[in-house]
């Protein structure tokens, strides 16, 4: 059953009663497939984006329990085996389970960005964030030079913080 939604409706009761976690993904999820769309991937691709956008910070929870923290190295080694149950359980094509668990475990590795679905999970992420983590206009500036690649993705963020 390849449905975004469905993927989404587990992740709600994974994180159940934290509903800032739950808007977190549903806003990076928006950001991506906005992004993706506009920006022309392909259905595959457009799929294995959403489904990353939604389950990237899986690991969060694991994280906080065992290390006390929701760094993302921690969150990018407890990730991938939680994502990788979750949409083998939804019957997702195990092609796209292995990229995803891919992106679960670098979306806070910005060195060796290796594809376009990367690249906007990263942006959509960025885009939270900095709006999330009440970032000066400057520092979504600085944030934009170093790690923003796509005409939509500085287009959006552009967008929301006209002053940088």
């Amino acid at each position: 059953m390849e449905n975004i939604s469905q993927i989404i409706n587990s992740m709600t009761e994974y994180y159940a009663g934290d509903p800032r976690r739950i808007n977190h993904f549903i806003k990076v999820h928006e950001f991506a497939k906005t992004i993706g769309e506009l920006e022309g991937l392909d259905a595959h691709t457009l799929f294995t984006l959403e489904a990353a956008a939604v389950v990237h910070d899986i690991g969060i929870k694991l994280s906080e329990q065992k290390y006390g923290s929701s760094a993302g190295n921690y969150q990018e080694l407890e990730g991938p085996p939680i994502a990788k149950k979750m949409l083998t359980e939804l019957c997702i094509d195990a092609q796209v389970v292995e990229r995803v668990c891919y992106l679960v475990g670098h979306h806070h590795t910005y060195g060796n960005i290796d594809g376009l679905d990367y690249r906007i999970l990263v942006e959509a992420d960025f885009l939270v964030n900095i709006y999330e983590e009440n970032l000066s206009a400057a520092q979504a500036k600085m944030i934009c030079n170093k790690y923003f690649k796509t005409k939509t993705g500085i287009t959006l963020l552009n967008r929301m913080y006209p002053d940088n």
